[in-house]
């Protein structure tokens, strides 16, 4: 007979962005996202006041990780800049890159940017009470455009993975979003950005659409 896992409730608190009953956490401090920005001058300056300092941290449920189940969680990031460029995640697309992730936002003001294994780029803001879909194949970051700390609750497929390297592969996102100096964003060029190959891509919607995530 099939052994049932026991339904649960997780609180989140807006505050701290914590979830009750999480299974795990981790956390990003300033100097693990070494690379990520564009302006290293500012990075640089900036990492002996930060080097430290939690950026972003992620409390999750993870029941297991086979297909039919689910995995969810809350991500919190704090506001800031490196230079002109705002907070962001890493960024991720799924190891079994046909899985999809729902994101709501719950506090703050922050933006989903997207982009194709193509480089083709989508970005979606993610407000308090907003629901963003990343569909299938979609390459997604987080990012925290406001003044405040931002708090996402997100679910995904249990056996989805997650690939990191698909990023720094290519030099980063084909986008970058920088304050427009009056208070709003934009959406620029990443000139580090490289095209992915066709064995790349081939590999990326190769992938199998069942089982466990490697």
């Amino acid at each position: 007979m099939t052994k049932l896992f026991e339904p649960i409730g997780c609180r989140v608190d807006l505050s701290t962005g914590a979830m009750g009953n999480a299974t795990g956490s981790y956390q990003k401090r300033f100097r693990d996202l070494d690379g990520l920005y564009e302006d290293a001058a500012a990075f640089e300056a900036m990492r002996g006041e930060w080097g430290d300092r939690i950026v972003y941290e992620v409390s999750e449920f993870r029941p297991r990780e086979a297909a039919g189940d689910l995995i969810f969680g809350v991500t919190r990031m704090l506001p800031g800049k490196v230079g002109d460029e705002y907070f962001m995640t890493r960024g991720h697309i799924h190891k079994q890159a046909d899985r999809p992730e729902i994101y709501y936002g719950q506090k703050g003001e922050g933006l989903m940017l997207m982009e194709s294994p193509e480089g083709e780029t989508r970005v979606v803001e993610v407000g308090e009470q907003t629901v963003c879909y990343v569909p299938p194949y979609w390459i997604h970051r987080s990012v925290n455009v406001g003044d405040s700390e931002l708090v996402m609750l997100f679910c995904y497929p249990a056996d989805s993975g997650q690939d990191y390297a698909i990023i720094a592969n290519a030099g980063g996102m084909r986008s970058r979003i920088v304050a427009t100096g009056d208070g709003g964003w934009k959406q620029v060029d990443n000139a580090r950005w490289q095209a992915r190959d066709a064995a790349t891509l081939a590999g990326i919607y190769a992938q199998p659409t069942t089982g466990k995530a490697a």
